[in-house]
């Protein structure tokens, strides 16, 4: 029986591919910080599904989940999928530096420390990763400078990865789905609310027609199935020659078409479309 580590698993993408490959017949690890999110997950599994206690910005979490998986598969781990990951959105100066941190030690930093932990026992099992990006890794909005930097790294950090184990026999996959739905915008939209209320006020109407137009655009997003995102995550793991990159909706196809538009052209189609709309 295969055995597959899912950071994140507690909702969106990250709960939907754990249910999903639990219900193929796979030995899933679910990654939770919360043991009552564990829980929750079991109740909806089967006995194969084994929450673990996993906070990916921490490194004595980590090294549990390490020392815990490896003593429950024999040392070796078939597919590690990095979903974990926050939003934090907003133009740079009303944005505290201490919560870019946190966003990049989440998505970022986290992705990194996770795959280096558990890359020895996927050597092992001649295993897969899979990178859960996004449509912000291929262009970035104003007001999304923090997140989309923290996608845009991890696509890098794909790419680099896939060349340095390929000759080790483990596959480096990216996955890039669109607008997904999560509890990340809920608890985007709690960010942002936090952040308005303490921002300076010149700062607020320096940059209002952004505000303005990243409310829209987010009310206006048509968010799909997160079961879509599990199951294209499915073929990437299961594909005999997998792909490198694979994407999830018609958003994330998008960006990447238009995010290779030169620069300037692009940024006039953004401003333009901004305000057009404010």
């Amino acid at each position: 029986m295969k055995s597959i580590l899912i950071t994140g698993a507690s909702s969106g993408i990250g709960k939907a591919t754990a249910l999903h490959l639990d219900t193929l017949g796979y030995r899933v690890f679910a990654g939770v910080r919360r043991e009552e999110d564990g829980t929750a997950l079991r109740q909806e599994a089967s006995e194969r599904l084994s929450p673990v206690i996993l906070d990916v910005a921490d490194d004595a979490s980590i090294a549990a989940a390490v020392q815990h998986i490896a003593s429950e598969t024999g040392g070796t781990l078939d597919g590690l999928i990095n979903n974990a990951g926050i939003g934090r959105s907003g133009v740079l100066e009303a944005i505290p530096i201490e919560e870019i941190r946190t966003l990049f030690d989440v998505n970022v930093i986290g992705v990194f420390a996770v795959t280096k932990a558990f890359i020895p026992m996927l050597l092992k099992a001649k295993g897969r990763i899979i990178n859960i990006g996004s449509s912000s890794g291929f262009m970035a909005f104003p007001g999304a400078s923090a997140y989309a930097a923290s996608k845009f790294a991890v696509h890098a950090l794909s790419d680099s990865l896939r060349l340095e184990l390929k000759l080790q026999g483990v596959h480096v996959i990216l996955v890039a789905p669109g607008a997904i739905e999560s509890r990340i915008w809920e608890k985007g939209t709690e960010f942002k609310k936090r952040m308005r209320e303490n921002i300076d006020p010149d700062v607020a109407e320096r940059y209002r027609v952004f505000r303005e137009y990243g409310d829209r655009m987010i009310s206006d997003l048509k968010k799909i199935p997160a079961q879509e995102a599990a199951d294209v995550i499915e073929t990437a793991f299961t594909a005999e020659n997998p792909k490198p990159v694979y994407l999830v909706g018609n958003d994330a196809r998008r960006a990447r078409k238009v995010g290779r538009f030169p620069k300037r052209l692009l940024d006039w189609m953004i401003l333009k479309l901004i305000h057009k709309k404010s």
